[in-house]
Protein backbone atom coordinates (compact mmCIF):
# COMPACT_ATOMS: atom_id res chain seq x y z
CA UNK A 1 0.00 0.00 0.00
CA UNK A 2 2.71 2.40 0.86
CA UNK A 3 4.49 1.90 -2.64
CA UNK A 4 1.16 2.78 -4.20
CA UNK A 5 0.72 5.80 -2.59
CA UNK A 6 3.96 7.03 -3.19
CA UNK A 7 3.26 6.28 -6.90
CA UNK A 8 -0.09 8.12 -7.02
CA UNK A 9 1.41 11.24 -4.77
CA UNK A 10 5.08 11.59 -6.69
CA UNK A 11 6.61 10.62 -3.26
CA UNK A 12 10.36 8.72 -4.32
CA UNK A 13 13.04 7.41 -1.59
CA UNK A 14 16.33 7.98 -1.84
CA UNK A 15 17.39 4.46 -2.39
CA UNK A 16 14.73 4.33 -5.45
CA UNK A 17 15.95 7.48 -7.09
CA UNK A 18 19.46 6.09 -6.45
CA UNK A 19 18.68 3.00 -8.42
CA UNK A 20 16.73 4.67 -11.12
CA UNK A 21 19.58 7.40 -12.18
CA UNK A 22 22.35 4.00 -12.21
CA UNK A 23 20.10 2.59 -14.16
CA UNK A 24 19.93 5.38 -16.60
CA UNK A 25 23.53 6.26 -15.93
CA UNK A 26 24.65 2.30 -17.43
CA UNK A 27 22.25 2.65 -19.92
CA UNK A 28 23.13 5.68 -21.86
CA UNK A 29 26.90 6.66 -20.47
CA UNK A 30 29.08 3.76 -21.60
CA UNK A 31 26.91 4.20 -24.94
CA UNK A 32 27.42 7.41 -25.94
CA UNK A 33 31.36 7.45 -24.42
CA UNK A 34 31.73 4.45 -26.96
CA UNK A 35 30.53 7.14 -29.66
CA UNK A 36 32.61 9.77 -28.48
CA UNK A 37 35.91 7.78 -28.42
CA UNK A 38 35.23 6.94 -32.52
CA UNK A 39 34.12 10.71 -32.59
CA UNK A 40 37.20 11.51 -31.30
CA UNK A 41 39.59 9.25 -32.64
CA UNK A 42 38.18 10.51 -36.30
CA UNK A 43 38.78 14.04 -35.66
CA UNK A 44 42.23 14.33 -34.12
CA UNK A 45 43.91 10.94 -35.67
CA UNK A 46 45.52 13.40 -38.09
CA UNK A 47 48.20 14.10 -35.59
CA UNK A 48 49.36 10.27 -36.38
CA UNK A 49 49.03 10.44 -40.02
CA UNK A 50 50.94 13.59 -40.29
CA UNK A 51 54.01 11.52 -38.90
CA UNK A 52 53.89 9.88 -42.28
CA UNK A 53 51.33 12.31 -44.58
CA UNK A 54 53.13 15.66 -44.25
CA UNK A 55 55.91 13.88 -46.03
CA UNK A 56 54.40 12.37 -48.66
CA UNK A 57 51.80 15.27 -49.75
CA UNK A 58 55.26 17.88 -49.01
CA UNK A 59 53.15 20.00 -46.96
CA UNK A 60 54.72 22.17 -44.37
CA UNK A 61 53.78 22.72 -40.57
CA UNK A 62 52.78 25.90 -41.23
CA UNK A 63 49.89 24.23 -44.09
CA UNK A 64 49.16 21.12 -41.88
CA UNK A 65 48.35 23.44 -38.52
CA UNK A 66 46.28 25.24 -40.68
CA UNK A 67 44.54 22.25 -42.36
CA UNK A 68 44.53 20.47 -38.62
CA UNK A 69 42.48 23.66 -37.16
CA UNK A 70 40.03 24.13 -39.87
CA UNK A 71 37.90 21.51 -38.90
CA UNK A 72 36.57 23.83 -36.29
CA UNK A 73 35.94 26.47 -38.90
CA UNK A 74 32.71 24.32 -40.12
CA UNK A 75 32.59 23.47 -36.82
CA UNK A 76 31.94 26.63 -35.95
CA UNK A 77 29.47 27.67 -39.17
CA UNK A 78 26.96 25.16 -38.45
CA UNK A 79 26.54 24.05 -34.78
CA UNK A 80 23.87 26.13 -34.04
CA UNK A 81 21.21 24.70 -36.25
CA UNK A 82 22.44 21.47 -35.59
CA UNK A 83 21.67 21.38 -31.55
CA UNK A 84 18.20 23.54 -32.47
CA UNK A 85 17.44 20.63 -35.12
CA UNK A 86 18.50 17.96 -32.57
CA UNK A 87 15.92 19.26 -30.25
CA UNK A 88 13.33 19.18 -33.18
CA UNK A 89 14.05 15.64 -34.67
CA UNK A 90 14.88 13.92 -31.13
CA UNK A 91 18.71 12.09 -30.90
CA UNK A 92 18.13 8.55 -32.47
CA UNK A 93 18.11 9.84 -35.45
CA UNK A 94 20.10 13.23 -35.27
CA UNK A 95 23.24 11.47 -34.24
CA UNK A 96 22.88 8.05 -35.38
CA UNK A 97 23.37 9.50 -39.09
CA UNK A 98 25.72 12.10 -38.20
CA UNK A 99 28.27 9.62 -36.78
CA UNK A 100 27.57 7.71 -40.31
CA UNK A 101 28.03 10.95 -42.39
CA UNK A 102 31.41 11.77 -40.46
CA UNK A 103 32.93 8.08 -40.54
CA UNK A 104 32.47 8.52 -44.37
CA UNK A 105 34.10 11.78 -44.68
CA UNK A 106 36.58 11.20 -42.17
CA UNK A 107 38.07 7.66 -44.18
CA UNK A 108 37.50 10.27 -47.73
CA UNK A 109 40.58 12.17 -45.92
CA UNK A 110 42.61 8.89 -47.52
CA UNK A 111 42.33 10.77 -50.55
CA UNK A 112 43.64 14.16 -50.04
CA UNK A 113 46.83 15.00 -52.28
CA UNK A 114 48.02 17.85 -51.58
CA UNK A 115 47.17 21.18 -49.17
CA UNK A 116 43.62 22.41 -50.98
CA UNK A 117 42.19 19.12 -50.57
CA UNK A 118 43.69 18.44 -47.19
CA UNK A 119 41.84 21.88 -46.54
CA UNK A 120 39.05 20.98 -48.37
CA UNK A 121 38.49 17.21 -46.10
CA UNK A 122 39.23 18.93 -42.81
CA UNK A 123 36.15 21.52 -43.00
CA UNK A 124 33.30 18.87 -44.06
CA UNK A 125 34.35 16.62 -41.37
CA UNK A 126 33.89 19.26 -38.93
CA UNK A 127 31.01 20.54 -40.50
CA UNK A 128 29.28 17.15 -40.35
CA UNK A 129 30.59 16.21 -36.75
CA UNK A 130 29.87 19.80 -35.17
CA UNK A 131 26.23 18.57 -34.10
CA UNK A 132 27.52 15.81 -31.83
CA UNK A 133 29.23 16.94 -28.78
CA UNK A 134 27.35 19.62 -28.23
CA UNK A 135 24.04 17.53 -29.00
CA UNK A 136 25.20 15.40 -26.21
CA UNK A 137 25.10 17.65 -24.04
CA UNK A 138 22.15 18.90 -24.51
CA UNK A 139 20.75 15.25 -24.52
CA UNK A 140 22.37 15.01 -21.06
CA UNK A 141 19.79 17.87 -19.70
CA UNK A 142 16.71 15.60 -21.74
CA UNK A 143 17.89 13.07 -18.07
CA UNK A 144 19.90 14.32 -15.73
CA UNK A 145 19.12 17.17 -13.42
CA UNK A 146 22.11 19.59 -12.69
CA UNK A 147 22.80 17.49 -9.24
CA UNK A 148 24.08 14.65 -11.50
CA UNK A 149 25.05 16.42 -14.35
CA UNK A 150 29.12 17.34 -14.26
CA UNK A 151 29.44 13.86 -13.23
CA UNK A 152 27.17 12.49 -16.05
CA UNK A 153 29.31 15.08 -18.44
CA UNK A 154 32.85 13.71 -17.04
CA UNK A 155 32.05 10.30 -17.30
CA UNK A 156 30.81 10.67 -20.97
CA UNK A 157 34.29 13.13 -21.78
CA UNK A 158 36.29 10.88 -20.52
CA UNK A 159 36.16 9.38 -24.00
CA UNK A 160 39.06 12.51 -24.56
CA UNK A 161 41.90 10.52 -22.60
CA UNK A 162 40.45 6.76 -23.63
CA UNK A 163 40.35 7.43 -27.13
CA UNK A 164 44.56 8.27 -27.09
CA UNK A 165 44.59 5.64 -24.71
CA UNK A 166 43.12 3.56 -27.17
CA UNK A 167 43.76 5.09 -30.77
CA UNK A 168 47.31 5.96 -29.95
CA UNK A 169 48.38 2.76 -30.04
CA UNK A 170 46.49 1.66 -33.03
CA UNK A 171 47.42 4.35 -35.18
CA UNK A 172 51.46 3.66 -34.54
CA UNK A 173 50.77 0.36 -35.56
CA UNK A 174 48.65 0.69 -38.23
CA UNK A 175 51.88 2.99 -39.31
CA UNK A 176 54.46 0.47 -38.74
CA UNK A 177 52.51 -2.40 -40.76
CA UNK A 178 49.85 -1.02 -43.13
CA UNK A 179 52.67 0.71 -45.72
CA UNK A 180 53.07 -2.15 -48.04
CA UNK A 181 48.98 -3.38 -48.25
CA UNK A 182 46.76 -3.07 -51.27
CA UNK A 183 48.98 -0.43 -53.03
CA UNK A 184 48.18 2.40 -50.36
CA UNK A 185 50.00 4.18 -47.94
CA UNK A 186 49.73 3.25 -43.96
CA UNK A 187 48.50 6.66 -43.20
CA UNK A 188 45.43 5.89 -45.51
CA UNK A 189 44.94 3.08 -43.87
CA UNK A 190 44.80 4.53 -40.66
CA UNK A 191 41.83 6.90 -41.76
CA UNK A 192 40.16 3.95 -43.30
CA UNK A 193 40.69 1.60 -40.21
CA UNK A 194 39.36 4.19 -37.82
CA UNK A 195 36.20 5.39 -39.90
CA UNK A 196 34.64 1.84 -39.65
CA UNK A 197 33.36 1.85 -35.94
CA UNK A 198 31.89 5.43 -36.56
CA UNK A 199 29.95 4.19 -39.08
CA UNK A 200 28.56 1.21 -37.16
CA UNK A 201 28.07 3.16 -34.06
CA UNK A 202 26.04 5.15 -36.13
CA UNK A 203 23.41 2.72 -37.34
CA UNK A 204 23.09 1.21 -33.58
CA UNK A 205 22.19 4.91 -32.47
CA UNK A 206 19.15 4.29 -34.43
CA UNK A 207 18.20 1.38 -32.87
CA UNK A 208 19.74 1.39 -28.96
CA UNK A 209 18.72 5.55 -28.03
CA UNK A 210 15.76 7.02 -26.59
CA UNK A 211 15.23 10.58 -27.39
CA UNK A 212 14.03 11.27 -23.45
CA UNK A 213 12.33 9.44 -20.51
CA UNK A 214 8.89 9.45 -21.74
CA UNK A 215 9.78 8.01 -24.84
CA UNK A 216 11.84 5.48 -23.02
CA UNK A 217 10.23 1.82 -23.03
CA UNK A 218 13.20 0.45 -20.90
CA UNK A 219 11.79 2.10 -18.19
CA UNK A 220 8.88 1.28 -15.96
CA UNK A 221 6.23 3.67 -15.57
CA UNK A 222 6.97 4.47 -11.88
CA UNK A 223 11.21 5.27 -12.91
CA UNK A 224 9.91 7.34 -15.96
CA UNK A 225 7.26 9.04 -13.43
CA UNK A 226 10.55 10.00 -10.94
CA UNK A 227 12.57 11.16 -14.28
CA UNK A 228 10.52 13.45 -15.42
CA UNK A 229 9.54 14.85 -12.11
CA UNK A 230 13.08 15.82 -10.96
CA UNK A 231 13.64 17.21 -14.22
CA UNK A 232 10.27 19.30 -13.90
CA UNK A 233 11.12 20.42 -10.76
CA UNK A 234 15.37 21.13 -11.74
CA UNK A 235 13.07 23.43 -14.21
CA UNK A 236 10.99 25.51 -11.91
CA UNK A 237 13.56 26.17 -9.96
CA UNK A 238 16.17 27.68 -13.05
CA UNK A 239 12.90 29.41 -13.90
CA UNK A 240 12.37 31.21 -10.59
CA UNK A 241 15.96 32.90 -10.85
CA UNK A 242 16.24 36.53 -11.63
CA UNK A 243 17.10 37.37 -15.14
CA UNK A 244 17.20 33.37 -16.10
CA UNK A 245 17.37 32.68 -19.81
CA UNK A 246 15.04 29.98 -21.69
CA UNK A 247 14.57 31.32 -25.29
CA UNK A 248 16.39 31.89 -28.14
CA UNK A 249 17.41 35.62 -28.21
CA UNK A 250 18.54 34.73 -24.43
CA UNK A 251 21.26 32.43 -25.30
CA UNK A 252 23.05 35.39 -26.69
CA UNK A 253 22.05 38.36 -25.05
CA UNK A 254 24.12 38.13 -21.75
CA UNK A 255 27.40 38.47 -20.70
CA UNK A 256 27.77 35.37 -18.87
CA UNK A 257 27.50 33.20 -21.97
CA UNK A 258 30.20 35.47 -23.92
CA UNK A 259 32.12 34.70 -20.96
CA UNK A 260 31.88 31.17 -20.95
CA UNK A 261 32.94 30.96 -24.32
CA UNK A 262 36.30 33.12 -23.47
CA UNK A 263 36.26 30.70 -20.89
CA UNK A 264 36.17 27.26 -23.05
CA UNK A 265 38.13 29.19 -25.80
CA UNK A 266 41.32 29.47 -23.77
CA UNK A 267 41.15 25.55 -22.47
CA UNK A 268 40.49 23.97 -25.87
CA UNK A 269 43.44 26.21 -27.52
CA UNK A 270 45.35 24.51 -25.39
CA UNK A 271 43.65 20.89 -25.64
CA UNK A 272 44.21 21.08 -29.40
CA UNK A 273 47.49 22.38 -29.91
CA UNK A 274 48.38 19.39 -27.45
CA UNK A 275 46.39 16.93 -28.96
CA UNK A 276 47.02 17.47 -32.86
CA UNK A 277 51.11 17.75 -32.06
CA UNK A 278 51.58 15.26 -29.10
CA UNK A 279 53.37 12.91 -31.58
CA UNK A 280 55.29 15.35 -33.17
CA UNK A 281 56.55 16.41 -29.75
CA UNK A 282 57.28 13.02 -28.81
CA UNK A 283 59.10 12.06 -31.87
CA UNK A 284 60.76 14.67 -31.91
CA UNK A 285 61.97 14.30 -28.38
CA UNK A 286 61.82 10.58 -27.85
CA UNK A 287 61.47 8.08 -30.49
CA UNK A 288 60.69 7.76 -33.99
CA UNK A 289 59.33 4.78 -34.15
CA UNK A 290 55.51 4.81 -34.65
CA UNK A 291 53.84 2.64 -32.47
CA UNK A 292 56.47 3.63 -29.64
CA UNK A 293 55.14 6.93 -29.82
CA UNK A 294 51.42 5.21 -29.98
CA UNK A 295 52.58 3.44 -27.01
CA UNK A 296 53.98 6.44 -25.24
CA UNK A 297 50.77 8.68 -25.95
CA UNK A 298 49.11 6.42 -23.19
CA UNK A 299 50.74 7.48 -20.44
CA UNK A 300 49.33 11.17 -20.76
CA UNK A 301 45.77 9.62 -21.36
CA UNK A 302 45.60 7.19 -18.93
CA UNK A 303 46.54 9.25 -16.29
CA UNK A 304 44.02 11.77 -17.68
CA UNK A 305 41.14 9.98 -18.09
CA UNK A 306 41.28 9.47 -13.84
CA UNK A 307 42.36 12.77 -12.88
CA UNK A 308 38.83 14.34 -15.02
CA UNK A 309 36.37 11.56 -13.06
CA UNK A 310 37.80 12.51 -9.82
CA UNK A 311 37.52 16.55 -10.71
CA UNK A 312 33.90 15.81 -11.86
CA UNK A 313 33.52 13.68 -8.79
CA UNK A 314 34.35 16.14 -6.25
CA UNK A 315 33.09 19.28 -8.03
CA UNK A 316 29.64 17.30 -7.79
CA UNK A 317 29.63 16.07 -4.33
CA UNK A 318 30.60 19.79 -3.13
CA UNK A 319 28.04 21.41 -5.30
CA UNK A 320 31.01 23.82 -6.59
CA UNK A 321 32.52 24.68 -9.99
CA UNK A 322 34.43 27.74 -11.17
CA UNK A 323 37.20 26.62 -8.57
CA UNK A 324 37.29 23.56 -10.27
CA UNK A 325 37.13 24.38 -13.25
CA UNK A 326 39.84 27.81 -12.73
CA UNK A 327 41.87 25.26 -10.37
CA UNK A 328 42.17 22.20 -13.62
CA UNK A 329 43.27 25.19 -16.03
CA UNK A 330 45.83 26.91 -14.04
CA UNK A 331 47.37 23.13 -13.71
CA UNK A 332 47.00 22.24 -17.44
CA UNK A 333 48.82 25.72 -17.99
CA UNK A 334 51.53 24.84 -15.78
CA UNK A 335 52.44 21.82 -17.60
CA UNK A 336 52.87 23.43 -20.55
CA UNK A 337 54.53 26.19 -19.19
CA UNK A 338 56.94 23.31 -18.01
CA UNK A 339 57.42 21.51 -21.40
CA UNK A 340 58.15 24.94 -23.25
CA UNK A 341 61.57 25.10 -21.01
CA UNK A 342 64.20 24.79 -24.03
CA UNK A 343 66.82 21.82 -23.79
CA UNK A 344 64.51 19.50 -21.16
CA UNK A 345 65.09 15.75 -21.34
CA UNK A 346 62.29 14.13 -23.50
CA UNK A 347 61.25 12.25 -20.55
CA UNK A 348 60.68 15.45 -18.33
CA UNK A 349 58.50 16.93 -21.45
CA UNK A 350 56.45 13.77 -21.32
CA UNK A 351 55.59 14.49 -17.58
CA UNK A 352 54.85 17.90 -18.19
CA UNK A 353 52.46 17.22 -20.99
CA UNK A 354 51.13 15.03 -18.84
CA UNK A 355 50.23 17.30 -16.14
CA UNK A 356 48.98 19.78 -18.79
CA UNK A 357 46.50 17.54 -20.60
CA UNK A 358 45.01 16.22 -16.93
CA UNK A 359 44.50 19.75 -16.07
CA UNK A 360 43.23 20.69 -19.41
CA UNK A 361 41.00 18.02 -20.09
CA UNK A 362 39.59 18.12 -16.46
CA UNK A 363 39.22 22.00 -16.90
CA UNK A 364 36.76 21.29 -19.73
CA UNK A 365 34.80 18.31 -18.52
CA UNK A 366 34.04 20.44 -15.26
CA UNK A 367 33.04 23.20 -17.37
CA UNK A 368 29.66 22.24 -18.85
CA UNK A 369 28.13 22.06 -15.76
CA UNK A 370 27.71 25.50 -15.38
CA UNK A 371 26.07 26.66 -18.56
CA UNK A 372 23.90 23.79 -18.42
CA UNK A 373 22.87 25.37 -15.23
CA UNK A 374 21.85 28.47 -16.61
CA UNK A 375 19.81 27.58 -20.02
CA UNK A 376 17.10 26.16 -20.45
CA UNK A 377 14.40 25.19 -23.21
CA UNK A 378 15.52 26.71 -26.66
CA UNK A 379 18.00 28.93 -24.89
CA UNK A 380 19.81 25.49 -24.02
CA UNK A 381 20.08 24.20 -27.27
CA UNK A 382 21.53 27.31 -28.81
CA UNK A 383 23.49 28.75 -26.27
CA UNK A 384 25.49 25.24 -25.55
CA UNK A 385 26.14 25.09 -29.22
CA UNK A 386 27.25 28.75 -29.63
CA UNK A 387 29.25 28.32 -26.63
CA UNK A 388 31.14 25.86 -28.01
CA UNK A 389 31.25 26.74 -31.14
CA UNK A 390 33.07 30.13 -30.19
CA UNK A 391 35.15 28.23 -27.58
CA UNK A 392 36.20 25.67 -30.09
CA UNK A 393 37.89 28.23 -32.72
CA UNK A 394 40.46 27.57 -30.34
CA UNK A 395 40.98 24.12 -31.96
CA UNK A 396 42.04 26.34 -34.96
CA UNK A 397 44.19 29.06 -33.22
CA UNK A 398 46.54 26.05 -30.79
CA UNK A 399 47.62 23.74 -34.01
CA UNK A 400 47.91 27.29 -36.07
CA UNK A 401 49.93 28.55 -33.58
CA UNK A 402 52.75 25.34 -33.33
CA UNK A 403 52.66 24.78 -36.93
CA UNK A 404 53.79 28.32 -37.75
CA UNK A 405 56.01 28.97 -35.14
CA UNK A 406 57.82 25.09 -35.26
CA UNK A 407 57.91 25.93 -39.10
CA UNK A 408 59.48 28.91 -38.66
CA UNK A 409 62.32 28.52 -36.25
CA UNK A 410 62.11 24.37 -35.75
CA UNK A 411 61.12 25.23 -31.94
CA UNK A 412 57.68 24.83 -30.17
CA UNK A 413 58.89 27.22 -26.77
CA UNK A 414 57.19 30.40 -27.54
CA UNK A 415 54.04 28.26 -29.05
CA UNK A 416 53.51 26.40 -25.66
CA UNK A 417 53.89 29.26 -23.60
CA UNK A 418 51.26 31.02 -25.70
CA UNK A 419 49.03 28.28 -24.92
CA UNK A 420 49.67 27.76 -21.36
CA UNK A 421 48.56 31.52 -21.47
CA UNK A 422 45.35 30.46 -22.72
CA UNK A 423 44.86 28.22 -20.00
CA UNK A 424 45.88 30.92 -17.26
CA UNK A 425 43.25 33.28 -19.21
CA UNK A 426 40.82 31.10 -18.71
CA UNK A 427 41.25 29.69 -15.13
CA UNK A 428 41.26 34.12 -14.39
CA UNK A 429 37.92 35.06 -16.47
CA UNK A 430 36.31 31.71 -14.67
CA UNK A 431 37.16 33.53 -10.84
CA UNK A 432 37.02 37.12 -11.86
CA UNK A 433 33.54 36.54 -13.17
CA UNK A 434 31.74 33.05 -11.57
CA UNK A 435 33.80 32.59 -8.15
CA UNK A 436 30.92 33.64 -5.34
CA UNK A 437 27.94 31.88 -7.96
CA UNK A 438 27.39 28.65 -6.03
CA UNK A 439 25.88 25.92 -8.22
CA UNK A 440 22.09 26.40 -6.60
CA UNK A 441 21.85 30.18 -7.44
CA UNK A 442 23.86 30.11 -11.16
CA UNK A 443 20.55 30.83 -13.01
CA UNK A 444 21.01 34.30 -11.77
CA UNK A 445 22.55 35.97 -14.79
Amino acid sequence: MEQIRMEQTGVFTPEFEKRVYSKVTWRLIPFLFMCYIFAYVDRVNVGFAKLQMQHDLGISDAVYGTGAGIFFVGYFLFEIPCNIALEKIGAKYWLGPIMIVWGLVSACTMLVTGQWSFYFVRFILGIVECGFFPGVILYLTFWFTGKYRAKMVAGFMTAIPLSGLIGGPISGWLLNRMATVGGLKAWQWLFIVEAIPSLLAGVATMFFLADNPAKAKWLKPRERALLMQRLEEDEKGKRSGAGHQHSFADAFRKPNVWLFSLIYFGVVTGNYGLQFWMPQIIKDTLTADPFQIGLLTMIPWGITAIAMVLVGQHSDATGERCWHVAIAALVGGFGLALSAIPGISGAFRLVALTIATAGIISSTSTFWSLPTSYLSGTAASAGIAWINSLGNLGGQVGPLILGNVHGKNNSLTPALLLLSLCCVMSAVVAIAFFRKRPVQSVSQI
